[in-house]
C-alpha cells in the first residue's frame, strides 16, 4: 500500500496543470519592514510597516494620524528615499512637516479639490465688465457743447451693468429704467430660483466624489509608474458613506502594484476601507494627558492598537506543540510638549 506522501505527489501531478500544490498550503509570505520612527510601534510590529503592502491607519480626528505618517516619511528620508502624499483633503501643511522632519525635496504633493481658477479670474466675477467703465466719446451738439453727454445719460446703462454682476435670479431694475421694461413677476421665475438652489445642492454632493476620484486616479497613476518607495493616501476627511462605496477592486489593483513595484502604501482614513486588501490594520485610540503638573499641560500619551495583521512571522523555525503566550495588540507613546522640557 503506498504510503501519504506518495499519494500526495501523485495527486498533485495529476492536477498540476490546473491547480497549483493542491494538496500542500501555500507557504506563508514574510515581507521586509520598513521602520516609523516611532519605537513602541515597531516593537508592536516586529519591525515596522511591511513593504509591497496596502498598511491602513484608520483614527478619529485629532487622533494621531497625520503625526504618526510624517514620523514614517521622516525616518524614510534617511535612506534617502522619494516618497508621494495624495492630499485627498488638501490638509497637507508643508511647514509642519518640514518642522516634523521630511524632505519636501523628496516629497510629490498632489493636491486633490483645488480650483483650477487663479486669484485673477476669481476677482474678476465680481468686477463690472469693461464696457460700463470705458468712457464714452463726446458729443457736439446742443448738450454739453462738445464737452460730454447729457447729466441724465450718465446712469444709462446702469441696470444691464447690476444685471451682469448679479444672478439671473436676482436681477434688479433702476428707478430710471421705463416702465416697459418692468422685470416678470415673481412667480413667473421661481421655478428658475429652485432649479438654481438644486443644481447648488447636486454640486456640493457631488464635490466629495470629484475630489475622491481625483484622489484615486492620482495613486493610480503613482503606482503604475513606480519609482516611489512610499506613497500616503489621505481620505480621513470624507464621510462614510462616500468611503465605504469605493469599489473592494480599486484596493485589490493597489494591493498587487504595491507588490509588483515594492512600494508601501499608508491609508489614512476614519473607517475601514481596504478589507481584506490590506495587509495591516492600525486603530488610534483616544489619547490620554499625561497630567505630570495639575494647572499645565505637558503632552499626550497616544494609544495604537493591531486590529489586523495577515502574516506574522514565526518566531523560530520549529514549533511547539504548546499554546502560544498571547501577543500585545497595543502600543503607547508619549507626546510632551516643548515647554514641558526633558524628563
Amino acid at each position: 500500500m503506498p504510503d501519504a506522501s506518495a499519494v500526495r505527489l501523485k495527486v498533485e501531478t495529476a492536477l498540476a496543470p490546473k491547480i497549483l500544490s493542491a494538496l500542500t498550503p501555500t507557504p506563508k509570505l514574510v515581507r521586509p519592514v520598513v521602520e516609523t520612527g516611532i519605537v513602541p510601534l515597531d516593537s508592536l510590529l516586529e519591525g515596522g510597516l511591511p513593504v509591497g503592502a496596502i498598511t491602513e491607519l484608520i483614527g478619529a480626528e485629532c487622533s494621531g494620524r497625520t503625526s504618526t505618517a510624517l514620523s514614517f516619511l521622516s525616518h524614510a528620508r534617511r535612506a534617502n528615499k522619494v516618497c508621494a502624499w495624495v492630499d485627498g483633503s488638501n490638509s497637507f501643511d508643508p511647514p509642519s512637516a518640514a518642522a516634523a522632519g521630511v524632505d519636501l525635496a523628496r516629497l510629490l504633493w498632489i493636491r486633490c479639490g483645488v480650483s483650477e481658477q487663479s486669484p485673477t479670474q476669481v476677482s474678476a466675477k465680481f468686477m463690472l465688465p469693461g464696457k460700463y467703465l470705458a468712457p464714452r466719446i463726446p458729443k457736439k451738439g446742443l448738450h454739453g457743447g462738445g464737452f460730454g453727454p447729457h447729466p441724465r445719460t450718465e446712469i444709462s446703462g446702469l441696470s444691464d451693468a447690476i444685471e451682469d454682476l448679479l444672478q439671473p435670479s436676482l436681477q434688479l431694475r433702476c428707478p430710471e429704467e421705463p416702465l416697459h421694461k418692468q422685470q416678470p413677476q415673481q412667480e413667473s421665475f421661481a421655478p428658475r430660483i429652485h432649479a438654481t438652489i438644486a443644481n447648488r445642492r447636486t454640486t456640493k454632493r457631488s464635490e466629495p466624489w470629484n475630489r475622491i476620484a481625483q484622489a484615486l486616479c492620482s495613486t493610480d497613476l503613482i503606482l503604475q509608474s513606480g519609482g516611489f518607495s512610499a506613497i500616503v493616501l489621505d481620505i480621513a476627511s470624507f464621510p462614510a458613506e462616500v468611503v465605504s462605496r469605493i469599489e473592494l477592486s480599486t484596493w485589490y489593483r493597489y494591493r498587487a502594484a504595491a507588490e509588483r513595484t515594492q512600494s508601501i502604501v499608508l491609508l489614512l482614513s476614519q473607517y475601514t476601507c481596504a478589507r481584506s486588501s490590506s495587509e495591516v490594520q492600525l486603530r488610534l485610540l483616544p489619547a490620554t494627558d499625561i497630567g505630570d503638573e495639575a494647572t499645565v499641560f505637558t503632552g499626550i500619551q497616544s494609544r495604537i492598537e493591531v486590529s489586523r495583521r495577515r502574516f506574522i512571522p514565526p518566531a523560530a523555525n520549529v514549533e511547539s506543540m504548546r499554546k502560544p503566550p498571547q501577543r500585545e495588540t497595543v502600543a503607547r507613546w508619549n507626546s510632551r510638549t516643548t515647554w514641558a522640557g526633558t524628563r
